[in-house]
C-alpha cells in the first residue's frame, strides 16, 4: 500500500509537471515537485493552478465586478498605495492590471510597459496584460506583436484569452482574414460567449452573412438560458451587439 501511495504522488506530480511546462512556469517548479512530490504539488495547486483555472476566474471576475459597482476606484487607489509603498515588479503587475481594468488605457501601458522591462518581461501574464492595455488604447498592430509570439510559444497559456484578443487586434489593424481564422478557431475549440460575439461582431463587419446568421443564433440561445447576473457580466459585450444589430436593421 505505502507504493501505491507514493506512485498517486508521482502521478500527480507529473500532472503539475506538464502544466508547468506547458504554461511556460519557472524551471526550479520541477525540481519541488519531484523532489517532494505531495508537499510540491499541494504547493503547485495553491500557487498556480488554481489561480489560473478557468473556475477561479469566473469567480474573481464575479468579485470584481461586485467590488467595481460598490466603490469603482478601490482596487486602482490600493494597487497605487503599496505600489508606492513597495514598488516591486509584483505591485507593478497588479496596478498595471487594476488601471486596465478600471478603463484607464494610457497609464495601464505605461505600467505594463515598465513591466516588459523589468524581471518579468517573460511571464505570459504580462504579456496577455500588456497586449490587452495596447489592444484598449488603441494600439492594435503593438498588441499583435505580443500576442502572436505568445501563442506559438506558450500554446497552452490561457488559449482561449490569448486566441480572443489575439482575433481581436488583428481586426483592430485590418488583418481581417486572420482575425476570421482566429476567432473562428476559438470559436470552435471552446465556444465561450464572447468569442462568439466578436466572431458575429467581425462576420457582419466583413459580409460573412451565414457565419454571421449561424453565430446570432447561438447567442440568443445562450441568452435565453442565461441567469440575470450572467447576463449582467457581459453588459458591456451585448450592448456592442445590440448596437450593431440596431445599425444593420437602420
Amino acid at each position: 500500500m505505502p507504493f501505491l501511495g507514493l506512485g498517486l504522488h508521482i502521478i500527480v506530480a507529473l500532472f503539475f509537471a506538464v502544466h508547468a511546462m506547458r504554461t511556460g512556469r519557472q524551471m526550479y517548479w520541477l525540481l519541488i515537485l519531484f523532489s517532494f512530490p505531495l508537499l510540491g504539488s499541494i504547493v503547485y495547486f495553491a500557487a498556480v493552478f488554481l489561480p489560473h483555472s478557468r473556475l477561479e476566474r469566473q469567480a474573481r471576475l464575479a468579485g470584481r465586478a461586485i467590488q467595481k459597482s460598490l466603490d469603482p476606484s478601490r482596487e486602482v487607489r490600493e494597487a497605487q498605495r503599496d505600489f508606492d509603498l513597495t514598488p516591486t515588479a509584483h505591485n507593478q503587475m497588479r496596478l498595471a492590471a487594476a488601471l486596465l481594468d478600471a478603463g484607464q488605457g494610457a497609464q495601464a501601458v505605461a505600467q505594463y510597459d515598465a513591466c516588459l522591462r523589468g524581471p518579468f518581461a517573460g511571464d505570459p501574464e504580462v504579456i496577455l496584460g500588456a497586449a490587452r492595455a495596447k489592444l484598449a488604447h488603441g494600439q492594435a498592430d503593438a498588441a499583435v506583436v505580443l500576442l502572436a509570439p505568445l501563442q506559438e510559444k506558450q500554446p497552452g497559456f490561457r488559449a482561449e484569452e490569448v486566441g480572443l484578443a489575439l482575433g481581436t487586434a488583428y481586426a483592430a489593424c485590418g488583418r481581417q482574414e486572420e482575425a476570421g481564422a482566429q476567432l473562428e478557431t476559438v470559436v470552435e475549440r471552446f465556444g465561450g460567449i464572447a468569442s462568439r460575439v466578436e466572431l458575429a461582431l467581425w462576420a457582419m463587419a466583413n459580409d460573412r452573412e451565414g457565419l454571421a446568421q449561424r453565430e446570432l443564433k447561438e447567442i440568443e440561445h445562450a441568452r435565453r438560458h442565461m441567469t440575470k447576473y450572467t447576463r449582467d457580466l457581459h453588459q458591456d459585450l451585448f450592448k456592442r451587439l445590440d448596437a450593431a444589430l440596431a445599425g444593420r436593421r437602420g
